[in-house]
């Protein structure tokens, strides 16, 4: 059972769902900077949405901190390079809330068109000022959307609908797929001399703070008008404000802000602007599709399995093929950590059969993170392994084969002048060693491991067997090694507990047996 905190509201669902597989769900709402680094302590995992800055000094104080859960998109309130650090995962809901961002892009795309906050507001003071807040249509303008990503497609659907021509500026996307949805693709600047309407949906990064300022804002048609529902600070808003006045763009709407939350600001004065205090992601069912998604990554980190939304992890999806191996890839680098004294140099994976078609950068972590779990004494985890292998001066390469030998499937480690290799096998996808030093071998990867090397002449597999016997240790499984090579015979046996080191010590001093390694699963 884990401890999970959580200091904001989040939809109930999710965190049933939290209590339900055996989790404490601790929710501690309004906490102070002080106080969330008080209550993180001990805590396995933290979910948040926006208000919530999990800092350097926080993470710190998490010292059992497995996972930060973020229920929305954004991740501009968490260190993440301070969590990958620390090997602590940082996931999100990036799909929770796409539906309701673009809804708000066109809900106040439209109220900036038509004056609609403006004229409702001159109204209920007692103001009929049918002629003052003339407007204009969406038809036939020009739409243009920086970052076709999920939300910036689904935009220029909804736009597409009203008649609008669309644009798009989006250096990731090819212009064959933006055709294919009947988009252009064009420069910074053919935005900002073709634009009636920009529309924002980009994440807020050192390359985009500030995207749209003074020099586009100067490049502009006078009848541009601004949406930003993305990140505060994308826009620089007393840039816009001097826009804006001076009459060099028609107006704006906003709904995000550099500082947030924010009551001041020089486009507050202006009639031509319309805002909105954050509402993006502010739907009932944006909230709870949030909360379910977060809970599930969160409950995935929390087991040790495949996060599809660990924004820190440099793999790919895992595909139904890759998916299953995921849990022996972790097992054989645990393995071939026990296999030989101190960490090589050098580590070789490579994937055969069926596995060589797909990406496989999930199972490289798998393997890391059960090889330096094997030999760290601080926590391992998906996030971290890679930098440890750095730390320590691993050099890791991988290899991909379409063919194998008896397989359909292999992955194979080596290096350091050891090498093991497993796979799954019949209908239940059941776990296999079925290498280690050459030798064909076929044992499940449990927990407890013994690899005896020996000279290939009869009695010694009774002296071993003999010597665990008088030290009372039972033998669950094994196999005994063939190689087409003449150096010898090899043992693999699995045992029901962990050997000590003078059972260890009993079996290296056997007649005929060269050598002893002990590994654990």
């Amino acid at each position: 059972m884990a401890r999970v905190l959580v200091p904001e509201k989040i939809a109930d669902a999710g965190l049933n769902a939290l209590r339900a597989a055996g989790h404490e769900v601790d929710v501690q709402l309004g906490l102070t900077p002080e106080q969330l680094i008080e209550a993180v302590k001990g805590a396995h995992a933290l979910i948040i949405r926006s208000a919530t800055t999990v800092t350097a000094e926080v993470l710190d104080a998490g010292t059992d901190l497995v996972v930060v859960g973020r229920a929305g998109i954004g991740l501009d309130n968490v260190d993440v390079a301070h969590a990958t650090a620390r090997g602590v995962m940082v996931v999100n809901a990036p799909q929770s809330n796409i539906l309701s961002a673009a809804e708000q892009t066109m809900a106040l795309m439209l109220a900036q068109a038509r004056n609609i906050p403006q004229a409702h507001g001159a109204l209920v003071a007692g103001r009929w000022e049918r002629s003052k807040w003339e407007g204009v249509e969406l038809a036939d303008k020009t739409l243009a959307i920086v970052g076709l990503g999920r939300i910036g497609k689904l935009v220029a659907q909804r736009a597409m609908a009203f008649g609008m021509r669309i644009i798009a500026h989006d250096p990731f996307i090819s212009p064959d797929r933006a055709q294919a949805m009947n988009i252009e693709l064009v420069s910074l600047d053919e935005v900002a001399a073709q634009a009636d309407f920009l529309t924002l949906h980009v994440a807020k990064t050192p390359e985009t703070i500030g995207l749209i300022g003074e020099d586009f804002l100067s490049k502009a048609k006078p009848s541009l008008r601004v949406i930003n529902v993305s990140r505060g600070g994308i826009v620089d808003e007393a840039a816009l404000a001097d826009a804006i006045r001076e009459g060099k763009i028609a107006g704006a709407a906003l709904d995000v802000f550099e500082k947030e939350p924010t009551t001041e600001s020089l486009l507050f004065e202006l009639p031509q602007v319309v805002v909105a205090p954050h509402l993006g992601a502010s739907t009932a069912e944006a909230q709870d599709k949030a909360g379910d998604t977060i809970a599930e990554q969160v409950l995935l980190a929390l087991g040790g399995e495949f996060v599809p939304f660990a924004v820190n992890v440099a793999a790919g999806e895992a595909s139904e093929t890759v998916r299953p191996f995921l849990r022996v890839a972790e097992q054989l680098g645990r393995l071939f950590a026990g296999l030989g004294e101190g960490l090589p140099s050098n580590v070789e994976i490579e994937y055969a059969g069926e596995l060589a078609g797909y990406d496989t950068r999930i199972l490289t972590l798998s393997v890391l993170k059960g090889f330096f779990g094997a030999v760290s004494t601080e926590p391992v985890s998906y996030v971290n392994a890679p930098t440890l292998a750095e730390e320590q001066g691993v050099e890791v390469n991988e290899s991909s084969t379409s063919s194998t030998v008896d397989w359909i499937n292999l992955i194979s480690l080596s290096g350091g002048g050891r090498q093991i290799a497993g796979t799954l096998v019949g209908l239940k996808a059941e776990p296999r060693l079925v290498q280690i030093d050459g030798h064909s071998v076929d044992v499940p990867p449990s927990e407890h491991l013994i690899i005896v090397r020996n000279d290939d002449r009869p009695g010694v597999i009774g002296r071993v067997a003999t010597a665990l016997g008088d030290a009372g240790v039972n033998i669950a499984d094994m196999d005994v090694g063939r190689s087409s090579r003449a150096d010898g015979a090899l043992m693999v046996i699995a045992t029901s507990e962990a050997i000590t080191p003078e059972v260890e010590q009993a079996l290296r001093s056997a007649d005929g047996v060269t050598s002893v390694s002990v590994a654990h699963a």
